[in-house]
């Protein structure tokens, strides 16, 4: 069928008179059609899916039985816009109780969000005007980027390696683009890396905003989902609430997936401009949604529960992967593992080269079905995630052992 007049109206800024012709392949698709080939050459053998980046388990009773006990009121039926008062005054006591930053006003600093990613999409129609810059840690999510390049901004990607702890370089921020930036995005812990920030590294990063008149935007997903220490908060900084805000999401640390319940929490101006923003998008999230996540805030220590079973997860996949040749380390957070893609791998004598981790992911799923995430924005790296499917840690250890089988029979040779 030959294009009819719709072809030519498409915006400039989805491809236009050339959307829907592209056939470059998402990476998560290459994925998926990997998978579904794998399981099909491979019946006998089950795929591991060490790829999936949402928990693997459901909300907690205590969680779902508030949603049934509130879905059923009929105060709660009508539009939410930016009200739930009470999920407000929620947020701001968990920012108490969890990270110690007790100066949250609930009224004027805090607002709910369906999920952190439309709050990402919203913001940068906040700021950014055609050529304002944002600056963006790479390998991480692009979400609040793609929005910037719709309207007519730009993205300036500040790189994340290892001989930097994995957090961005501040002082390599050309200074022709600090210029025309205007919001600097961080993520800590950190998607794909794992890598988790420190309360210096905060400080800097608001010193540098001061100076460089930026707006700091922390995706907080993974804050509380820590294996050590006390979760942190960049407003336990000093003057971080005049340059920043945080995003919160309850649906990795509460396995909220699905819900889209989140807050968006800081700098009172800030919020109110992206109230403002999502009083023209969205009509609030459900209220019994917003009441069931009053109760999982209520219950910091479902996030804890949490973060032991990744922890120990992450225990186990370490040896598992540490006994075939790979070199890792626990991170402090979230439950992501970065693993540096081998070079070769060999059996009984002949090798298999990969340039990058993408190959690597790619013959890892059609020779072993195991499931990863490829990572080579800086480096060759694949992520491995413990939120696989497993009903008890019996199972959990019977899958790790089994990923250390599949791997042993190769060896693996790797950049020193």
């Amino acid at each position: 069928m030959s294009d009819p007049y719709i072809q030519e109206l498409f915006a400039e800024r989805i491809g236009g008179n050339q959307y829907g012709k592209s056939t470059a392949i998402y990476k998560f698709e290459k994925i998926k059609r990997a998978k579904k080939a794998a399981i099909a050459a491979k019946p006998d053998i089950e795929l591991i899916d060490m790829g999936v980046g949402e928990p693997d388990e459901m909300a907690f009773p205590i969680v779902v039985d508030t949603l049934q006990a509130e879905a059923a009121k009929a105060e709660n039926r009508g539009y939410a816009d930016n009200g739930g008062e009470s999920f407000k005054e929620a947020a701001a006591k968990y920012m108490a109780e969890v990270f110690d930053v007790k100066d949250i006003d609930p009224e004027t600093e805090v607002v709910h969000s369906i999920g952190s990613k439309t709050a990402l999409s919203m913001i940068p129609a906040c700021f950014i005007n055609h050529g304002d810059y944002v600056l963006m840690t790479v390998p991480g999510y692009p979400v609040l980027g793609t929005h910037a390049k719709y309207l007519g901004g730009k993205v300036y990607n500040m790189k994340l390696e290892a001989d930097n702890d994995f957090l961005p370089n501040l002082e390599e921020v050309p200074d022709d683009v600090l210029r025309k930036a205007k919001i600097m995005v961080l993520n800590y812990p950190n998607n794909p890396t794992g890598a988790s920030a420190t309360l210096e590294f905060f400080g800097k990063v608001i010193e540098f905003a001061k100076k460089n008149n930026l707006i700091i935007l922390q995706d907080a997903a993974y804050a509380s989902l820590i294996f050590e220490g006390k979760p942190l908060s960049i407003f336990q900084v000093p003057g971080a609430k005049d340059v920043a805000i945080e995003l919160h999401s309850l649906s990795k640390s509460y396995n909220m997936t699905g819900w889209r319940i989140g807050f968006v929490v800081g700098n009172p101006l800030i919020v109110q401009a992206y109230a403002d923003m999502k009083d023209n998008s969205d009509s609030g999230q459900f209220l019994a949604i917003q009441k069931a996540g009053v109760t999982a805030l209520e219950n910091p220590q479902i996030t804890v529960q949490i973060a032991e079973k990744y922890s120990r997860r992450m225990d186990l996949l370490i040896k598992a992967l540490t006994s075939n040749g790979f070199t890792v380390s626990k991170p402090k957070g979230s439950f992501f593992l970065y693993v540096p893609a081998p070079r070769t791998a060999t059996l009984a004598g002949v090798s298999t080269e990969f340039a990058t981790g993408e190959d690597f992911s790619q013959w890892l799923i059609t020779n072993e079905l195991i499931s990863t995430v490829p990572w080579d924005d800086c480096g060759n790296f694949v992520r491995f995630s413990v939120t696989f499917s497993a009903q008890g840690e019996t199972i959990e250890v019977e899958i790790v052992e089994e990923i250390a089988q599949r791997l042993k029979k190769y060896e693996f040779t790797f950049l020193s």
